[in-house]
């Protein structure tokens, strides 16, 4: 008689020869092959094993057998085989599971410190059904087990967590019961053990019961399992069981030995390992995989316990590392790249097969839009995140948009989404979206709500005196005016609006959630509920949102501000099959490729490849974090008698283990940093390291990285971009700036080029906060108003009387309470400030009339390119009655330093002296007699911060042997103006970025279009 147990190397390719030994057995009849069922650990397991057949019958016609997962049997043959099985209650529905545990959390309140929102108590109900589902599976009663969880050494939290489980534990069978329910793997559990009894017990003629592939079972697939060894042709087939380690290590492995499984699962059959027979290959691979055999038997020396490491030193035999490679990469992007790269290359070999292996979504993401770049549609067998599909995010994106008031942000990442249409076409949708973005969401942020954007527009057309009607808007798609925009955008959204205003039942505010959702997704010929549900993506969204409406009933009224919390706990672990198709560059397709898999490590059991990287291998990734849950802490799962979470790590080690094996070529990854911190190599990796470095051997280095250094590189030396040399024709070079402007043409000469040639000007920021500027146009707005009262007249309480006014400027503008308390005591402190220095100012002399805010205009009549006008406007003049004068100026920030003035870097208070010497200032001929004749005697910088030094003053003088006057500074700008006028009014003159190094503007708008950190970064490189 056969032997009810076996066991298939793990260097062999174990569904193939699985595939070949059945078939075998009946001498490759196809009919007979039908005949019998074999029972797999998933459905993955259970599609690959389906197409190892397939592949074995190299396009014959066979009769395949019936290949079940285990916790998929078909549940009307149990009803036949156990009667009993049909009087078992339903399942409880898992949304509607969620729901109760979920409202149960809630009525806890405070028990466990503070009272959580639902969107946090959500995912402590599915933790709660996990756990629930967890001791279902291991056997466990909870409530006769919670009781002795916890001792009085414990923690407090434990204890109030412990009271609550019992609570729950006691009434949820009562409820299911009065509801006729069960809970979901209890009844699978149920049908599990009818079966296995009835497999026992009754042999089906000559059809065979095979159970391949297991690695690990809790006692309810075990009961199964003893039901398929009770068969008469009953099977177990065991995959890579390792039969060289002596028994007492094998009997006593450690939950996170790779072998640690198989260990559990033979005691727990109470069967011996020497029973197990070894199946040698019938497909004649022996030789073929001979390096993975050797592979296989060094990787199980390199993984040993720690109580069974002396075998390293007795036997000090070298590895085979032929197909065996390190990729080391610096972080997450990078390594990615690298493996899009070794995926690539692959598959240039006729008929190779490639994959990776991860538990990283994140970088099976990446590598998937890497492979993308060079037209390969990887399968990605874990799917897509319900939450992640187009219509999942759009979902996020309204409920955001909808509790944040329609804040510019949200509001716009909601408008310019793919689905949105809001009733036109989408080219039309979103050309309103770009117009709305330019005239009213740019700078800062209008009212909340769809009041405050049409209040701001209808100021922005005071303003502008013209309605914007979106003719500057992008083409070829002609957008709607704003008025309209709004109109559709309020239709659209007046449902979700008017749910947001108060606390409403959950299915209600989902109702409106999604009412407004097929409004905006409408298009001017396509219904909303077409678009957003269409696809496979969209209809499973469409059953787990109709799920989610019918189960969330008994939960309480709730805010709007939840909904976007609960989206994401509620289908952030739902997923749906990846994408089939993609579109490429330009108009072609990409569909899968059939020789690219991505796998995760339960998709990648028992498979087998030509090439495979295993990606990720990082603690906390592969293996994965050791976390017991939020209800019991790791003592008191031992107490309680659940499975310790190192199986967890066993068993990961189990699938790193089997891949090594599974491929002839391997390529073991891991990134320096991820997510921005060191990251630690996986346990086993540095185990397999340390192994080697034993015999004096180390890994192969992967090409890769070498591959990916050269990716983007272009042929032959690179070649520093160099700085922009725009030239202009002269009659497009400007005629007119202002006196700040003119510092900016010294330092940045390209600004003005980009600003006032290509009229050019840089967006404002979204949601554009009240900042330094702001506080500036606040100070000079006090000191304008302050002296433009009293002027010469000094008031007998100029403190208060300066106080004053400096609150009143305050009040004038809108702001934010706390900015308003921050800024008030630093006004005060100017405002006291400015009394004490304006007071002693007047005491040596006093102005016979005082200017703020004085606008000139001086022009250069002799400039090649035509006339030149320079404007300013000076923040105060003080004139003196013998024509002299004193020139101010008001800063909030930095002031320039003196021995930049005197050198021309910042010539403002120069150029302004020297235009009020021309007379360029209007209104100082109506203070003083006409004869007069007036010089700039003083320039003066006020620095007015408020904060520990209110204030300060910087009086402009030259220091040395020879001093220069304020008149001659005055000239010496002036004529340097001059020169610079007639130098560009020379079209062979550029206007350069940044020609002076060490004197940049102090506001570069203009570096990322003149693209400076490029060549200024290979200019420095050169001087050195």
């Amino acid at each position: 008689m056969k032997p009810a147990l076996a066991t298939i190397p793990a260097h062999l390719r174990f569904l193939d020869e699985i595939a070949a030994r059945w078939t075998a057995g009946v001498d490759d009849d196809p009919e007979r092959i039908g005949d019998g069922t074999l029972l797999l650990p998933g459905r993955r397991a259970a599609r690959a094993l389906t197409e190892a057949f397939l592949r074995h019958a190299d396009g014959k016609a066979i009769l395949l057998p019936r290949i079940l997962p285990i916790g998929g049997l078909d549940e009307a043959e149990t009803a036949l085989a156990s009667p009993d099985a049909l009087l078992l209650p339903p399942a409880v529905p898992p949304m509607r599971r969620l729901a109760i545990l979920t409202r149960l959390v809630l009525q806890a309140e405070t028990a466990f410190g503070t009272r959580p929102m639902l969107d946090q108590a959500w995912p402590l109900a599915r933790a709660l059904a996990d756990l629930m589902d967890e001791a279902e599976r291991s056997g466990v009663d909870l409530a006769v087990a919670l009781p002795d969880a916890v001792d009085e050494g414990f923690a407090t939290h434990w204890q109030a967590t412990l009271r609550f489980l019992g609570i729950i534990t006691a009434m949820w069978p009562d409820w299911l019961k009065e509801q006729g329910l069960i809970n979901p793997v209890a009844r699978q559990i149920a049908l599990l053990n009818a079966q296995a009894s009835y497999w026992s017990s009754h042999a089906d003629g000559n059809a065979r019961l095979w159970a391949v592939g297991f690695t690990d079972a809790l006692p309810a697939t075990v009961n199964a399992l003893r039901g398929v060894l009770g068969h008469d042709h009953g099977m177990l087939i065991l995959p890579g069981l390792d039969r060289d380690m002596d028994d007492d290590t094998f009997e006593a492995l450690p939950d996170n030995h790779p072998q640690a499984g198989l260990s559990r699962l033979l005691a727990s059959l109470d069967v011996r390992r020497g029973d197990v027979e070894l199946w040698p290959s019938v497909l004649g691979e022996e030789m073929d995989r001979s390096v993975l055999a050797r592979r296989t038997q060094a990787i199980t020396r390199a993984l040993l316990p720690a109580a069974a490491l002396s075998d390293w030193a007795a036997n000090p035999e070298r590895m085979d590392c032929t197909g065996l490679y390190r990729l080391t990469s610096a972080d997450q992007q990078e390594e990615a790249a690298a493996i899009a790269l070794i995926l690539r290359a692959g598959i240039e070999q006729p008929g190779k097969r490639v994959a990776l292996v991860t538990p990283d979504r994140a970088l099976a993401g990446r590598v998937a839009a890497e492979l993308a770049r060079w037209g390969i549609l990887a399968d990605d067998s874990a799917g897509e995140l319900l939450i992640t599909t187009p219509a999942g995010v759009l979902l996020r994106l309204l409920t955001q948009a909808v509790d944040q008031q329609l804040a510019p942000v949200a509001l716009l990442a909601l408008l310019k989404h793919p689905l949105v249409a809001c009733g036109m076409t989408p080219g039309t949708c979103r050309a309103s979206a770009r117009l709305l973005e330019r005239q009213l969401l740019r700078g800062p942020a209008p009212a909340p709500g769809i009041e405050g954007l049409r209040h701001h527009l209808t100021e922005k057309q005071k303003k502008d005196g013209a309605s914007l009607d979106g003719a500057s808007a992008d083409k070829p798609d002609e957008p709607q005016s704003l008025d309209l925009f709004l109109t559709a955008i309020e239709r659209c959204l007046a449902p979700a609006l008017e749910a947001a205003r108060e606390e409403r039942t959950l299915p209600d505010q989902l109702t409106a959630l999604l009412t407004s959702a097929e409004a905006l997704t409408t298009t001017n010929d396509t219904p909303g509920a077409e678009r957003l549900w269409r696809g496979d993506d969209g209809n499973a969204l469409a059953h787990r949102f109709s799920d989610l409406l019918t189960a969330t009933d008994v939960l309480p009224p709730q805010p709007w501000a939840v909904l976007d919390g609960l989206l994401a706990a509620v289908f952030t672990e739902e997923r749906v099959q990846g994408r089939r198709a993609l579109r490429g560059h330009g108009d072609t397709t990409l569909t899968l490729h059939p020789r690219v898999f991505i796998w995760g490590l339960t998709e990648a059991r028992l498979q087998t490849v030509d090439l495979m990287v295993l990606g990720g291998l990082v603690e906390g990734v592969w293996p994965p974090a050791s976390d017991p849950g939020p209800w019991l802490s790791r003592p008191m799962r031992a107490r309680v008698g659940l499975p310790s979470p190192e199986q967890a790590i066993g068993q990961a080690a189990h699938d790193f283990a089997s891949c090594i094996s599974s491929a002839t070529e391997i390529v073991l990854s891991t990134p320096g940093r991820r997510e921005g911190a060191p990251a630690v190599p996986a346990r086993w990796l540095v185990r397999l390291e340390a192994f080697l470095n034993g015999r004096g051997q180390k890994l192969v280095e992967h090409p890769a990285q070498s591959w990916l250094s050269q990716l983007d590189r272009p042929e032959g030396a690179a070649t520093p971009v160099a700085p922009p040399e725009p030239r202009p024709p002269v009659s497009k070079r400007p005629r007119r700036l202002s006196v700040t402007e003119i510092e900016t043409w010294i330092r940045d000469p390209y600004a003005i080029y980009a600003r006032h040639v290509l009229q050019l000007r840089p967006l404002d920021p979204l949601e554009q906060s009240v900042d330094a500027s702001d506080y500036g146009m606040l100070v000079h707005g006090a000191l304008d108003a302050w002296f433009r009262v009293h002027g010469t007249n000094w008031p007998a309480k100029a403190e208060a009387s300066l106080r004053k006014a400096f609150l009143d400027s305050l009040e004038a503008v809108s702001l934010r309470p706390a900015l308003a308390a921050w800024w008030r005591p630093r006004l005060l402190r100017i405002a006291d400030w400015v009394a004490q220095a304006e007071g002693a100012r007047r005491k040596e002399t006093a102005p016979v009339a005082i200017l703020t805010e004085a606008k000139g205009r001086a022009t250069v009549t002799d400039a090649p390119g035509g006339p030149f006008t320079l404007t300013g406007r000076a923040d105060r003049i003080d004139l003196f009655s013998e024509g002299g004068a004193a020139l101010l100026d008001y800063k909030t920030g930095s002031v320039p330093s003196t021995k930049d003035v005197l050198a021309g870097w910042s010539p403002q208070l120069p150029l302004e002296a020297a235009m009020l010497t021309l007379g360029a200032f209007p209104e100082t001929t109506k203070a003083l007699p006409s004869d007069a004749k007036l010089e700039a005697r003083d320039l003066i910088y006020w620095r007015l911060t408020g904060g520990a030094e209110a204030g300060s003053e910087t009086v402009v003088k030259s220091k040395g042997k020879e001093e220069l006057t304020i008149a001659a500074l005055a000239t010496q700008a002036w004529e340097s103006l001059r020169e610079r006028i007639h130098a560009y009014d020379s079209k062979a003159q550029p206007y350069l970025s940044h020609p002076h190094p060490g004197q940049t503007p102090r506001f570069a708008d203009y570096a990322q279009l003149a693209r400076v950190a490029e060549w200024s970064t290979a200019r420095e490189d050169g001087a050195e």
